[in-house]
């Protein structure tokens, strides 16, 4: 039998974490586990008001980890984020699926934890500590990091962030693959460069290739050509239900090729 524990603070939840606790954020991952007769001896929620703050000041953006992600698409503030919100399940997942719980979601989910890659956001902490890069967090996760907090990042200028998803059921369905791209431009030259992909490996990961590609290079022809190519330098597109990872290869640079391609033109 799972006994609930509720905390009043997200401190407290995480010194109360152990081997036979789950912490449920807004349960789309945790409650299939429940449904499904796999049920951990204790389960731990809590009321901080923080966990679900979303704060913004100037160009710098710090959300609680449990902003769902209907939070998201009702602040004006975070519009560069919409279409990332947008397409993460159905309404019924947005209400209640967060972004911590993103970060930890397995694959092939987690396409808003491959646009915070791209976002250069990062993530502090329930313990404290300084805050970390989101990537440096997902590929410790399977070794337990703690409690996520809340998450860090900049607001992008405009027209330098895009993402797209890739799926065959339109328009919640799971991902073949989803890519976000940061590309902001200065004099012509993009300059600061990062990548995210979804779906392309056992979890969200950076496209350190194409961000190699695109750095100080302008966003046109040639350069996007090079990007495409460099598409899944250092991935491992994995096999499953959805899509086989030779699949995911094939058109991971066409569906990179496009969203440069949007950003061109924008």
């Amino acid at each position: 039998m799972t006994r609930v524990e509720t905390y009043p603070t997200l401190l407290e939840a995480s010194r109360a974490m152990g081997r036979d606790a789950v912490f449920m954020g807004g349960g789309t991952v945790v409650m299939r586990e429940v449904n499904a007769g796999r049920m951990p001896a204790r389960l731990l929620r809590t009321t901080d008001p923080d966990y679900a703050a979303i704060r913004a000041s100037g160009d710098a953006v710090s959300l609680g980890a449990g902003v769902t992600m209907a939070a998201i698409l009702a602040s004006r503030e975070l519009g560069f984020l919409h279409p990332v919100a947008r397409l993460i399940g159905g309404p019924q997942v947005r209400n209640m699926g967060t972004i911590g719980g993103n970060l930890f979601a397995p694959h092939p989910y987690g396409d808003f934890a491959a646009a915070l890659i791209a976002l250069g956001a990062r993530v502090a902490m329930a313990d404290g500590g300084a805050a970390r890069p989101v990537e440096d967090l997902l590929r410790d996760r399977a070794h337990g990091t703690g409690l996520a907090a809340r998450i860090e990042l900049s607001r992008p200028r405009p027209g330098s962030f895009a993402f797209r998803k890739v799926s065959r059921v339109k328009p919640k369905g799971v991902s073949i693959l989803s890519v976000a791209v940061l590309a902001p431009r200065e004099g012509g030259r993009i300059r600061g460069a990062r990548v995210g992909w979804g779906a392309m490996g056992e979890g969200p990961r950076r496209g350190e290739a194409v961000e190699r590609a695109l750095e100080g290079q302008a966003l046109d022809v040639t350069t996007i050509a090079r990007a495409a190519e460099a598409a899944v330098q250092g991935l491992s597109p994995p096999t499953d239900a959805i899509a086989s990872g030779w699949y995911r290869s094939e058109v991971a640079g066409v569906h990179l090729r496009r969203l440069l391609e949007d950003m061109e033109r924008a």
